[in-house]
């Protein structure tokens, strides 16, 4: 593959997917340029029973199979990763075509270890704009990311934590927790859209009052292997 001008980092995209076969090639198209600059796309499928796989083949560097679970996928990811940074992100998530141009710029500028860009829902109904709202101005104020903000970390420090721990949920919390207390994560308010189907599926109101709900259970203790059952 033809390179285009570098980053001064080398990426290494993690990406966890579990049948999405309707969104991976849109979401696995906009990495095309980056993997033209030089990073790496690494798709680690968790034993997808539709199509996922084949139609990612030709649109990542790697591609990895591994027990399904979010944690254990990217974890596998990041072994076998060979970048400077590890940036996982959702299946169901778009981001900027110069994303890594402009990761690679801030994390420079700001001397940052790890961090997280904002995030927007895609769907048009009013309530996604103000969900948006709180999940980012949460997110600063308690420097703690979820996955859907595409968290990012130099791989010497997510190894020094021992990467995601092995739970079913709020593993990106677990990590947060663990990465924080080494630096304060970067905040970088250009968005990352991502897919409004849960909430559209399961309801808007219903979903926003579940999750704080298995949140607040999180903060009390409660083992994520029940939150998981919960929440689906």
């Amino acid at each position: 593959m033809k390179q285009e001008r570098a980053s001064p980092l080398r990426l290494s995209i993690i990406i966890p997917a579990l049948n999405e076969e309707a969104s991976i090639v849109a979401m696995l198209q906009r990495l095309q340029a980056m993997r033209r600059r030089g990073h790496e796309v690494i798709v680690v499928d968790g034993g997808s029973s539709d199509e996922t796989v084949v139609r990612a083949t030709a649109l990542a560097d790697q591609i990895i199979h591994s027990k399904s679970g979010r944690a254990r996928q990217m974890n596998a990811g990041a072994e076998q990763a060979h970048g400077d940074l590890l940036w996982f992100l959702h299946a169901d998530t778009w981001v900027p075509e110069e994303g890594d141009i402009l990761l690679s710029k801030t994390l420079e500028d700001q001397k940052a270890r790890w961090g997280r860009f904002d995030v927007r829902l895609s769907g048009r109904h009013p309530l996604f704009w103000l969900i948006a709202r709180m999940m980012n101005l949460r997110s600063c104020l308690t420097r703690i990311a979820t996955g859907d903000q595409g968290i990012f970390v130099h791989r010497a420090l997510f190894t020094q934590v021992r990467g995601y721990p092995n739970q079913p949920l709020m593993e990106d919390i677990a990590l947060s927790k663990r990465l924080k207390k080494f630096s304060k994560p970067l905040c970088i308010d250009t968005p990352l859209i991502t897919s409004s189907r849960r909430w559209e599926s399961r309801g808007i109101l219903r979903t926003m009052f579940l999750m704080w709900r298995l949140r607040f259970y999180y903060a009390l203790g409660v083992d994520p292997v029940h939150l998981a059952r919960l929440y689906r």
